[in-house]
């Protein structure tokens, strides 16, 4: 049965649609076991530091479009998080190398208490109008917060009524914080919204390649033009118009299954655009059977094979060098599932041991129920299985414990602040907010000299470790790092 269904408005919450989890502590090969066995339950927290907001996450597929308008309906703090997007749209334009990055179009219906009671419905429709009239944008999206679902605001009839009336796509994307315990449902709202009411019927195939991935540099490009094809980017820097043709594209690739999972196959399964079903190309065994299955799907597996080996003649000499100076050191990583895994076989490939990981989900399963595209199954599968695997949604608390605890060489962390945590303790930590940083054989050679930097310049680090303040006292660092987390796996 399929997973993907466009005819309804908000799409299934990955706890329901998935089985997704939250709280796991044990290896990277038992998850995995208990995945496939069909015993996975997750693991609730008596105690629960932070969480993260799904209504930011569908922003991050909406905001980013350069030819869009976003309104969050609801109270104005709800869409302070929203403005974070624009800084990042201009600093990374460069990396993509977009010219004249335009201003990000993000407004608040501006709830306030007196609405709750009588609804938000007048200032939405007011709302939708005046931003058509301000921006003149080629579509907009409506995201949902808090306080619109629980006043039960109908959003979706005023987003139909507003499309007749403007000629615009006009969307609702239901991504309240309460209703997933995933943050990362925020993705699958955000590209059920675009599915449903941007992507057009294809009547033609184009060459090009669709891109689901979050901002990083043009690598896609380089590659897909050796076999005569271009990247098609979604959603960051992407038109209303490129979106639209997305269905003409003969393949769609991700840079994070996390991300990527929905919308590839929406359009595999509604728009007949099959999906590279293997995990992303970090590694070396895991870059040569993605760019197979392209190869395969595009009807170039000879020209795949030409171009892998040149990759192997050209870089292999700095890998094997790399490996032989990172050998024997230890790295822990926290990050989203998908990339996390990504990063977990990427230091793994260059001689390095995992001495555990803090991954902030696991989906047992992905939309397309392909086992291929079970990234974390290639890890164990190629690498070895990884102790102190903890699957938590950012608690902080836990991974203070086990850093303190494990002592690795390295701290890999993908998202901003939780670097800090490392450098606490000493521990010279590594930030990379450029997910295509790492692909490919010329992405370990990235990363190996990126570690190599980090790791001879520990004196900061070490200074801080011995001035700076923890907030978590020797009562916590003394407990188990899973103390509140209970239930069986």
């Amino acid at each position: 049965m399929s997973k993907v269904n466009l005819e309804i408005p908000e799409v299934a919450i990955r706890e329901v649609r998935l089985g997704s989890i939250t709280g796991f502590q044990g290896s990277a090969k038992e998850l995995v076991d208990c995945a496939r066995c069909g015993k996975l339950k997750d693991k609730s927290r008596s105690f629960s530091q932070c969480l993260g907001c799904s209504t930011s996450i569908a922003a991050c597929t909406t905001v980013l479009i350069q030819d869009a308008a976003v309104i969050s309906h609801g109270p104005v703090g709800c869409s302070s998080c929203l403005h974070e997007y624009e800084f990042t749209y201009r600093v990374n334009a460069a990396l993509r190398e977009v010219k004249n990055p335009t201003q990000r179009k993000i407004y608040s219906t501006n709830l306030e208490e007196k609405d709750t009671i009588y609804g938000g419905i007048k200032k939405l429709e007011s709302a939708i109008r005046e931003v058509y009239k301000r921006a003149n944008p080629k579509a907009i999206f409506i995201i949902t917060t808090c306080a619109a679902g629980i006043i039960g605001d109908d959003v979706e009839s005023v987003a139909n009524v507003a499309q007749e009336e403007l000629g615009i796509p006009v969307a609702a994307i239901f991504c309240e914080g309460f209703r997933s315990k995933m943050w990362t449902t925020g993705f699958d709202a955000g590209y059920h919204g675009i599915a449903r009411k941007i992507i057009k019927k294809a009547e033609k195939k184009r060459n090009i390649i669709n891109v689901v991935n979050f901002w990083g540099s043009d690598i896609f490009g380089k590659w897909f033009r050796e076999f005569g094809y271009e990247p098609n980017y979604i959603t960051p820097y992407a038109t209303i118009d490129s979106l639209e043709h997305s269905s003409e594209a003969v393949a769609t690739v991700q840079a994070c299954a996390t991300l990527g999972s929905y919308l590839g196959a929406a359009l595999e399964q509604e728009f007949g655009v099959p999906e590279i079903k293997n995990s992303p190309p970090y590694g070396i065994a895991q870059t040569d059977r993605w760019f197979r299955e392209l190869g395969t799907l595009i009807g170039k597996e000879k020209e795949v094979e030409e171009f892998l080996e040149k990759q192997k003649e050209k870089y292999m000499p700095q890998i094997e060098e790399l490996r032989e100076k990172l050998k024997g050191k230890t790295a822990y990583v926290t990050a989203g599932a998908s990339h996390g895994h990504s990063l977990l076989g990427l230091l793994q490939e260059l001689g390095m041991e995992a001495t555990g990981a803090a991954i902030f989900h696991h989906d047992p399963v992905y939309d397309n129920e392909e086992l291929d595209s079970d990234t974390l199954q290639h890890v164990v599968k190629d690498y070895g299985d990884v102790k102190n695997y903890n699957v938590c949604n950012k608690q902080e608390f836990e991974l203070v414990n086990v850093l303190n605890r494990v002592k690795p060489d390295i701290l890999f962390a993908r998202h901003g602040g939780m670097t800090l945590w490392g450098a606490k303790f000493g521990i010279p930590s590594l930030l990379i907010g450029d997910e295509h940083f790492g692909m490919g054989y010329e992405g370990l050679i990235n990363y190996g000299k990126r570690i190599l930097e980090t790791l001879e310049n520990d004196e900061f680090v070490k200074n801080l470790e011995k001035h700076s303040l923890n907030p978590y006292t020797k009562w916590w660092l003394d407990q188990e790092p899973y103390t509140f987390l209970g239930g069986a796996k």
